[in-house]
């Protein structure tokens, strides 16, 4: 930086009126921090400061003082000595305007924490843009403690050589944006840490591409999604109207809330709503999933109508024969070495029951040895399927069935028998396809996931659209091979197997459990689990 000089004052004190340097993990600071938590912080803004991860990242609504509580984060560190945990704080935001709104934001919060600071400094950073020169205003706050907090612009060479904690406000406005991430991910390997706060700005945007790696499990950091509703539960309008001088009522909340809606208008749903607006194609394409499947089998079992009165034993018995013709030499292919995977989108009569059972290989490949797909088919012998299965996979370790309407029967008599641990009762809620559903897409891209090749798994696959922002299966129907209905079955089924793959299990160890007839090919797994 050069050209530096002194500008008005905006913080709290000068250098020559020092306070208490206290780290932000000192008693002192502490108390004042929970004493602001409960009076003037809400409950997204607490929660986004005590998230200590290395990177993470806030999908947002438009103003809801998420910057502005990354401030006083932001003075605590830059306020305490290195053993405290000090650092510096650099502050990139795509306008000036922004700058100085953060710069403001940290000075108040250095007089409300009774920190040593210096006045605001304007600096000119000057850099080669081709052949010209370029200048672009910076803003410093220097405090007691050696560090200091810089807004500086958006160019990712100003990181270089840098240490310390990176806010990058409204990332997905700015113009180089997987360049400045890169530069930024670059200070974590010494320590530093990296926050990212940002409204969408489309699907495409590398901001949506990075919360979509993440939520996915191919990078680490952690996801706050706060919308504007989430804001006005926590207590954002009367914080407003506090400010505004009005006195709260339930009947302003909601005009305030109707007025803003009506002000962003088609585009609330990605300003407000937290909702990327939507690229045009299919969420996956068709070379794409081709790519990834074999000639594996598809079983397929359509019971007649009136089946379901037929008794107990009759059904059993033709059901089990079907099994062991076909289902039956299937596992006998399962490698006995690999740990085994499970799991079913339940449908009773309109829709498919597709069960997936999986392994995951040395390459950590997602191999789905065959898929079975049920039309029609009674509770009871869906869940004696499912047993046949379930019965026969090596080293089973994680199940994931869905547990909505109807299928909640089969899927708690499978967690009673094989262990609520095991078997995991899911609820395919809008936030469950909003965090899993990256993760299976990343799965079809990087190449680590083998399915059957068959064209109506190919179809559910290609239905998955975006809707809201989240990849899922659109209310639509479409028809199978053979005229029956479906609904994107084997697509959910396939979403559930990723998922239970992803949990974190601790295997301890193994031992051989003989079956009927004496046949030792199950595999016995004693395991526990872990942060679920």
């Amino acid at each position: 930086m050069t050209g530096t000089k002194p500008k008005r004052a905006r913080t709290a004190r000068s250098k020559t009126d020092k306070g208490p340097l206290i780290g932000p993990l000192s008693a002192a600071i502490a108390n004042e921090l929970q004493r602001l938590d409960d009076a003037v912080l809400l409950r997204y803004q607490s929660e986004w400061i005590a998230d200590r991860s290395q990177l993470k990242v806030a999908e947002k609504s438009r103003r809801i003082g998420l910057t502005w509580a990354e401030a006083s984060d932001n003075v605590l560190t830059a306020a305490s000595q290195p053993v405290a945990g000090g650092m510096n704080v650099y502050y990139i935001g795509y306008n000036m305007d922004m700058a100085i709104e953060y710069i403001e934001a940290c000075a108040m919060w250095a007089r409300v924490f009774n920190e040593a600071a210096e006045e605001i400094e304007e600096g000119v950073e000057v850099f080669k843009d081709g052949n010209d020169e370029k200048a672009i205003k910076t803003y410093t706050i220097r405090f007691a403690s050696g560090f200091r907090i810089v807004a500086l612009s958006s160019r990712p060479a100003n990181l270089r050589g840098k240490q310390g904690v990176v806010v990058i406000d409204e990332a997905a406005f700015h113009q180089d944006l997987g360049e400045l991430l890169k530069a930024a991910m670059a200070l974590t390997i010494w320590g530093g840490q990296v926050r990212i706060i940002s409204t969408h700005n489309g699907d495409q945007n590398p901001f949506n591409e990075l919360v979509n790696e993440i939520r996915a499990g191919k990078r680490a950091g952690s996801i706050h999604r706060i919308s504007f509703d989430d804001a006005i539960a926590a207590g954002l309008y009367r914080r407003v109207a506090q400010r505004q001088g009005k006195h709260w009522t339930i009947e302003g909340q909601d005009q305030w809330r109707q007025s803003t809606y009506s002000f962003y208008g088609d585009a609330a749903a990605e300003e407000l709503d937290v909702i990327p607006s939507q690229g045009s194609g299919a969420w996956l394409s068709t070379s794409l999933i081709e790519s990834r499947m074999e000639d594996r089998p598809v079983f397929r079992l359509t019971c007649p109508v009136g089946f379901e009165q037929r008794s107990d034993h009759d059904r059993w018995r033709e059901v089990q024969e079907w099994l062991e013709f076909y289902v039956g030499p299937a596992t006998e292919s399962l490698d006995a070495a690999l740990l085994s995977y499970f799991a079913q989108d339940f449908g009773r009569s309109s829709d498919l029951t597709v069960m997936a059972p999986c392994q995951v290989d040395q390459k950590l490949v997602r191999q789905v040895p065959f898929l079975v797909e049920l039309r029609n088919v009674p509770h009871k012998q869906q869940t004696q399927i499912a047993e046949f299965i379930l019965d026969r996979m090596p080293g089973l370790v994680k199940g994931a069935v869905d547990g909505r309407g109807n299928g909640h029967a089969v899927a708690e008599s499978l967690a009673q028998k094989y262990g609520y641990n095991r078997i995991e009762i899911v609820m395919l809620t809008e936030s469950w396809y909003r965090e899993q559903m990256p993760g299976l897409k990343i799965a079809f891209e990087d190449d680590t996931i083998r399915i059957p090749r068959d064209k109506d798994t190919l179809g559910d696959l290609r239905s998955v659209k975006m809707i809201r922002g989240v990849a899922r299966v659109p209310d639509t129907k479409g028809t199978s091979q053979d005229g029956g209905k479906r609904h994107g079955d084997s697509a959910i089924a396939l979403a559930l197997m990723h998922y239970a793959t992803r949990q974190d299990i601790e295997i301890i160890d193994f031992h051989r459990v003989p079956l009927h007839g004496g046949r030792d090919s199950k595999l016995g797994a004693g395991w526990r689990q872990r942060g679920h």
